[in-house]
């Protein structure tokens, strides 16, 4: 009898010792895989760094206005649309109380109408 005792003991023991070393090379396995999503984001965010800093360049104000000047473009429009006193007042406006600015639709509501549809029945006999 002890030496059945003995024998589920050290089979038992053999076990644990197996569940043990499988956890541990799921644990060595999922460190490894951390480390390389962290050397990714890490690459990530240094990318990311370096296409801010290139858009800060690209879109700087200083090299936009000097795109529109190159290509022939003024900001007379805006000088000119930068009085109070051009903009049309709210009694002069063109759609104020008109029938254009007030329109509204409505759609007629549609009664859903239900046919009966004819079931056939196949038997396989």
């Amino acid at each position: 009898m002890i030496r059945v005792l003995n024998f589920f003991c050290v089979a038992l023991m053999g076990l644990s010792i197996l569940g043990l070393y499988h956890v541990s090379e799921r644990t060595r396995v999922a460190e490894m895989q951390l480390a390389k999503v962290d050397r990714q984001i890490t690459d990530t965010k240094s990318g990311i760094g370096v296409l801010q800093t290139e858009w800060a360049r690209v879109a700087g104000p200083a090299r936009i206005q000097e795109l529109a000047q190159r290509g022939g473009m003024s900001d007379t429009s805006s000088v000119e649309l930068s009085s109070f006193n051009l903009l049309p007042h709210r009694a002069d406006a063109p759609l104020n109380n008109s029938s254009v600015r007030n329109a509204n639709a409505e759609a007629p509501m549609v009664q859903p109408t239900l046919t009966p549809q004819p079931i056939s029945v196949r038997t396989g006999f």
